[in-house]
């Protein structure tokens, strides 16, 4: 799936005043965070045009109340398979389009200054984030006085996956949790837990346009990944609801273990003798094993499999269902 194609459905996500309060709150938790007044979230446009006449239209402004005057927070959506190395540079650039914003409509502070921005990257790769973080760190350095003029602006990254990586938990913490979770998530028993667990959360008639949101997503995001593309819904088909979801996903589950059934069976006809039943379950095994961790992740895997017992193998498949990585499928418990 492209960027074009993924990024729509996050910002329209993060276009809703719950998710920006709970990133805020749960991805950031700085002191600063415990004074701001939620209840004053407001969107702003998003669209700047650069000098080379381009409009940025991936990114997601919100302003919110800081005591007397406002705070502005700039949500970056990284969405690539490579990571950009200026992309403090980028910031900086976005940022700066944003205060000439304000200056040209007279949104300063009551001590007639700039408003303070946060400017966060949201970032949901497979690599972990190693661009700079500060523009400052980019530029060459040359002492004897000519440094004091090098610019300094930070930005703060939140790489999902890393994110992830660190918790402590999997128990679901917030929406945003929920979101990080299933986009990086290749268990569909998993994913239908996560679901259900949001439709209860976004129960209350104020969420409706949120709980449809996530439905969305899922659709047009989540669902069009292996190995759920290889069932695509109906043309023209639109999901509206989060139970809906859950249904679609469970039928598609449903038919996926007819699938992975008849193809252990075949395995074992063609070989025609008591090993084939065997092969078989390995076959089974090996398959399912690149759904889940993806093509290329299994042949060191492949002897090892091809020569364990069937008790062996219903074992590892059994633990499939919970391994997040590969490496935890061989794992003896």
């Amino acid at each position: 799936m492209t960027a074009q194609e993924h990024d729509p459905g996050y910002k329209r996500l993060f276009s809703q005043p719950e998710m920006i309060r709970e990133l805020l709150v749960d991805y950031v938790r700085e002191d600063w965070v415990r004074e701001l007044d939620f209840s004053a979230l407001e969107k702003q446009n998003g669209s700047y045009a650069t000098e080379d006449y381009r409009d940025r239209h991936d990114d997601v402004i919100w302003r919110v109340r800081w005591g007397e005057d406002w705070l502005y927070v700039y949500l970056l959506l990284e969405f690539q398979s490579g990571i950009d190395r200026f992309m403090a540079v980028r910031m900086m650039t976005y940022v700066g389009l944003l205060y000439q914003d304000l200056i040209t409509q007279g949104k300063l502070t009551v001590e007639r200054r700039l408003p303070p921005v946060l400017p966060v990257v949201l970032y949901n790769g497979e690599r972990r984030w190693s661009a700079a973080a500060d523009i400052e760190e980019l530029i060459q350095y040359v002492p004897g006085g000519l440094e004091a003029y090098r610019p300094q602006m930070r930005y703060l990254v939140l790489d999902e996956k890393a994110l992830l990586e660190q918790e402590d938990s999997l128990e679901l913490r917030n929406l945003v949790h929920a979101l990080f979770r299933l986009e990086h998530s290749r268990d569909p028993q998993e994913m239908l837990a996560i679901i259900g667990t949001l439709g209860e959360w976004l129960h209350q008639p104020e969420q409706r346009r949120l709980r449809r949101e996530f439905a969305l997503w899922v659709q047009r995001v989540l669902l069009r990944r292996k190995p759920f593309a290889e069932q695509p819904p109906p043309q023209g088909q639109e999901i509206q609801d989060l139970e809906e979801v859950q249904e679609m996903l469970a039928e598609r589950m449903n038919q996926w273990e007819k699938e992975w059934e008849q193809k252990g069976h075949q395995k074992g006809r063609q070989e025609g003798r008591q090993e084939g039943r065997l092969e078989g379950e390995a076959g089974l095994l090996l398959w399912l094993l690149e759904q889940k961790f993806g093509e290329g992740t299994v042949e060191p895997y492949r002897q090892r499999i091809e020569q364990a017992d069937e008790e062996t193998i219903k074992r590892w498949s059994t633990n499939i269902l919970t391994a997040e990585r590969i490496e935890g499928v061989f794992q003896e418990s």
